[in-house]
Parts: C-alpha cells; structure tokens; sequence
C-alpha cells in the first residue's frame, strides 16, 4: 500500500479542522501518515523544547531518541537548518543517529508555526532502502503546512 496523498490530506484536515493543541495535532497526523503507506515503518514529531534540542513527541512504531540535539543526525539537521532532508541510506548520513537498528532509509521535514518559526520535525524512517522519493516530501511539507501554519 502506497499514500493516497489526496485522501490523506482531506482525511487529516476533516480530523484536525478546528484543532490548536500542537500535540493533539502531532498525534493525529503521526497515526494517519503512519497507517496510509506500508513503507513506514516509524512514523513521528520530535518537538523544540529549548535552544538546540529536539524531544520525542507523538508517535507510531517502536521507540524512539528520547532527545536528539540539533547537531546530531537527520532529525537534528532539519531542525537546524529548517529544511527537509530525504536520506536514501541512513548508513550514508555523517552522524546518523540509529535509534532503531532497522531503519534503512529517512524523510525528515520541518513544521513551522504561523510565524515560519520550527517548533518540531516530522520523522519518518523506513525499514526500506531509498524509500521516499521528492513527491513524497512535497506532499508531506503540504499536510504540514496545511495543519501547523495557523498556529
């Protein structure tokens, strides 16, 4: 099963409409991504909690980093430079941080609030090499967007 990126966008909107509570919001989005492609395998937000610090914050799969600093791996490096990163081989990332030993590919995308500001990163690993491709992250920035940006 492959996302129905449309479906999925019109589903989380119907399911969010109205909602302001950041981790209300993570938790649905984290479980309709997670749920709508067989390709992810974690499916989650690490949240800014303070200057250069990411905490795990809603999510679907196995555990996660309980903190990852915006130095550090995939997650850090789209905190810190607010830009999606699609990694193909995790084994390939300088300073990957391997939070689950299965994790074989990484989407990671920024979600900003209403003033552009990061306020968390959307995580999506796969147990799947070169598992994601630029529509998928297009397609994700728009969910995000569409949810995170009214805040």
């Amino acid at each position: 099963m492959t996302a129905d990126y449309e479906t999925l966008a019109k589903t989380i909107a119907a399911l969010t409409e109205g909602e302001t509570d950041q981790v209300a919001l993570m938790a649905t989005v984290a479980c309709e991504v997670h749920h709508s492609d067989d390709r992810f395998d974690w499916t989650g937000f690490y949240r800014v909690t303070e200057p250069g610090v990411l905490k795990i914050g809603p999510y679907q799969g196995g555990h996660g980093c309980l903190v990852i600093p915006f130095e550090r791996g995939v997650c850090g490096a789209a905190a810190r430079t607010g830009e999606t990163q699609l990694v193909s081989d995790v084994d390939a990332f300088p300073g990957h941080i391997a939070c689950a030993s299965s994790t074989r590919s990484e989407l990671v995308l920024p979600v900003r609030d209403s003033s552009g500001k990061v306020i968390a990163v959307f995580d999506i690993d796969s147990d799947q090499p070169d598992a994601f491709t630029q529509q998928d992250a297009q397609n994700l920035e728009d969910i995000l967007t569409a949810v995170f940006t009214g805040l």
